[in-house]
């Protein structure tokens, strides 16, 4: 296991005080790493807001950005949560997923969430978008709760675990409002 999946970064910055401020309090006196993951996972999903469901501004995507606002994408969402876990010395990447905006085929954009590496079950996604209707995010390992389904042509799963952003997702996330963000999600090709 590479310490990449642990370190602290610019955008996953757990090294920042109120991060890791944030981080010791969900761990509180769990030593268990699906207990810790369970929590911090459980923060992100209904702390922090999803900027389009609440139509919420600025746009985020720092960890402790997204933490101090309250506010993120799914994007930011998972950079908060990798850095809440690897604070707590939870090894946690990046997944990203190609969907359709409209749920009938192109355009596409990517989703994000993140990938934990539990004792007895190596890597496994989970997904902290926030639940709404018809959404209903939940932690059940060894089972993969995530919010969407590749089904159309074009979309699917991007297999890899990265310990840091996509750059397409980052220039993304330099827009000024969630608005702008919406008319230029960011895509990257399937490989297949």
């Amino acid at each position: 296991m590479s310490d990449r999946f642990l370190r602290a970064t610019a955008i996953i910055d757990h090294d920042h005080p109120a991060v890791a401020a944030q981080a010791r309090a969900l761990r509180a006196d769990l030593t268990d790493p699906f207990d810790i993951t369970r929590a911090c996972f459980t923060f992100v999903r209904d702390a922090i807001k999803h900027s389009v469901d609440h139509r919420m501004n600025p746009v985020t995507s720092r960890a402790s950005d997204v933490l101090a606002h309250g506010t993120g994408y799914c994007f930011a969402k998972s950079h908060l949560l990798a850095a809440l876990l690897r604070a707590n010395g939870v090894p946690a990447g990046l997944c990203y997923q190609r969907l359709s905006i409209d749920d009938v085929g192109p355009p596409f954009t990517l989703h994000g969430l993140n990938a934990v590496d539990l004792p007895g079950i190596g890597w496994h996604r989970i997904d902290a978008r926030g639940c709404k209707p018809g959404l209903d995010m939940q932690f059940t390992p060894p089972v993969e709760a995530i919010a969407y389904a590749p089904k159309l042509p074009g979309e699917g799963d991007l297999p890899e675990v990265w310990a840091d952003p996509l750059p397409v997702v980052l220039e993304a996330l330099t827009a000024a409002t969630w608005q702008d963000v919406m008319a230029a999600l960011p895509d990257v090709p399937l490989l297949v």
